[in-house]
């Protein structure tokens, strides 16, 4: 018999990687653990584990039967969550971006659940790739991308752009690329592909690529790579919403360049899925409050 518990159970097992943490999880017994993955196996008549002592692996049955447990816990999601399409005021928001949009996107959020408490915002900040991932298996419904995605499950779409700026030490004086491959790059995940545009766009004649600039350091967070331009270490190139949330802003300078080029933000959603409007309202509301946030920088 059909169990949908059972297979809440073994997404537990296969995540946790244990008997005893799964128990503990889910506020069962470990027999009670072992019992559920025994009915799910007698139900599917193929075994899910391979038992090695205290540690399993799974069969090929089993990765099996995990990918499609995700799916269909994700589809049990989705239509709880359409049931309240038509609120905009109440409702949760599952979202999630890197880190250089949820600077600003994820505090704006939270003002909005403030002024309507019927909101939940849940807000993961992650890697594109680790978005997508996220979307099929329906952990979220949004997903705010710095790159096109190319998936059979997803359907990606422009929605915003955010103008990029080459920032260096507040007491940084020269002006030309020779000056900036002076004092070198300070790179995070995603940057060097917009440092790259940028310089080759303002600098034709002399910009080669990344690989011809000193690099200065690396980090992941792109809200720290500003800590590094205030100290003097380098250069590096974000989107406006990482200047003006960073505590660095004023230790830094913008320099000021002949062509303007803003980065292009993609909003990901699972495809032929209908967001709930609470969703599209939010969305909009931020877009409208960069504009207002451009006009006054």
């Amino acid at each position: 018999m059909f169990n949908a518990q059972y297979f809440r159970t073994f997404i537990t097992l296969v995540e946790t990687g244990s008997f005893t943490r799964t128990a503990q999880r889910l506020g069962m017994t470990q027999p009670g653990v072992s019992q559920h993955i025994r009915k799910l196996e007698d139900y599917l008549r193929m075994p899910l584990l391979e038992r090695q002592g205290r540690r399993f692996c799974l069969t090929e049955t089993g990765r099996r039967s995990y990918d499609y447990a995700l799916r269909l816990f994700a589809e049990h999601e989705q239509f709880f969550h359409s049931l309240d399409d038509e609120s905009l005021d109440s409702g949760e928001c599952r979202l999630a971006s890197p880190g250089s949009v949820g600077v600003m996107l994820y505090p704006f959020l939270l003002g909005q659940q403030q002024m309507r408490t019927g909101l939940t915002i849940n807000y993961s900040f992650s890697f594109n790739h680790d978005i997508v991932s996220d979307l099929v298996a329906g952990r979220h419904d949004v997903g705010i991308v710095t790159d096109s995605v190319r998936h059979p499950d997803i359907s990606c779409e422009a929605w915003h752009q955010e103008p990029l700026c080459l920032l260096v030490p507040a007491d940084f004086t020269g002006s030309g690329l020779t000056e900036l491959m002076g004092i070198g790059y300070i790179g995070y995940t995603g940057g060097s592909d917009l440092a790259a545009t940028l310089l080759r766009q303002n600098f034709p004649g002399e910009f080669r690529s990344m690989r011809h600039i000193p690099s200065q350091g690396f980090t992941s967070e792109v809200s720290a790579v500003l800590d590094a331009v205030a100290r003097g270490l380098g250069f590096t190139v974000v989107s406006r919403l990482v200047l003006e949330t960073s505590p660095w802003q004023r230790q830094v300078r913008e320099l000021s360049l002949p062509h303007s080029l803003s980065e292009t933000l993609y909003l990901a959603t699972l495809r032929n899925s209908r967001l709930p409007l609470r969703y599209l309202r939010l969305l909009e509301a931020f877009r409208e409050h960069r504009q207002q946030e451009w006009q006054a920088f």
